[in-house]
């Protein structure tokens, strides 16, 4: 029988108390409670749409801002999910997607190489959405990115509408993220690299 790919976190600092855990293997289940409801909505569609059961818990200092709480969700989800891929032996490592949401499209393209750079190519027309920080959502991918060890192309090819624009990249990012952390039968358990090796993340904030 495989090994189980599940991974949990827990750490409080003065900023933050998070409790996550992951199973990459899952069906998309989620349990998500960071105390920004917009965040919320948008980690619960990554979960929903990549099948990765999430459960995230965040006591944050929401007085000062949502900068601490939202960086933190995106460090502990991927530390986890780094955690849960191990060597990284056998999986598909890229992933790619079309991400239609009405009028907006987004593309997403990634590979878990061990080596994390983030593109972002998005642009909102309001400086929130519900409560959250629009300037955040670019910050959250620079946060998973680095924690999984992902080289991450995020673009908004067109749009309008600031919620179908989001919400159309986190899907697309949820459906890459699929692709590439499921296992290659082809592979038969090899390292999908010439090297050997594939790094891990290298966020530890």
């Amino acid at each position: 029988m495989a090994t189980a790919r599940i991974a949990r976190i827990s750490r409080k600092t003065h900023e933050t108390d998070i409790q996550v855990e992951i199973n990459l293997d899952g069906t998309g289940a989620y349990d998500v409670s960071t105390g920004i409801g917009f965040l919320d909505h948008m980690i619960e569609q990554f979960s929903r749409h990549s099948l990765i059961d999430i459960t995230c818990k965040i006591v944050g200092d929401l007085h000062v801002d949502q900068h601490h709480t939202t960086e933190d969700s995106a460090i502990a989800i991927g530390q986890c999910i780094s955690e849960a891929l191990g060597d990284k032996a056998g999986i598909g490592r890229y992933g790619q997607a079309y991400s239609p949401m009405d009028e907006a499209l987004a593309r997403v393209a990634l590979d878990i190489s061990g080596r994390p750079w983030l593109v972002w190519k998005a642009s909102f027309s309001q400086p929130r959405l519900g409560e959250m920080d629009t300037e955040l959502f670019e910050h959250w991918f620079q946060s998973i990115a680095q924690a999984v060890g992902i080289t991450l192309h995020i673009e908004c090819l067109y749009g309008q509408n600031n919620h179908h624009i989001i919400e159309g990249i986190f899907k697309g990012f949820a459906r890459a993220m699929r692709q590439a952390v499921e296992p290659d039968l082809r592979k038969g358990g090899a390292i999908p690299s010439t090297k050997g090796i594939l790094g891990k993340g290298g966020l530890n904030g």
